[in-house]
């Protein structure tokens, strides 16, 4: 698993989110989806590209069926 996703049963119900924020996976794949940009979703967010970048390749080793 990329080191700057994390899951924890405590933090929005076991969603992944990006280490060190609340900001779920699923939420940073909705900015991108809607358009935003990666300097607009790290302004609004207040995240890195890294970290935009470890949500998308959470999202495809999910898809590929690696143990993430």
């Amino acid at each position: 698993m990329n080191a700057q996703i994390v899951i924890d049963e405590n933090i929005r119900h076991g969603k992944p989110i990006i280490k060190g924020t609340r900001l779920t996976v699923e939420e940073v794949l909705g900015a991108l989806a809607g358009g935003m940009t990666y300097e607009e979703i790290a302004d609004e967010y207040g995240i890195t590209r890294d970290g935009i970048q470890a949500a998308i390749g959470y999202v495809a080793s999910w898809l590929q069926g690696e143990e993430v």
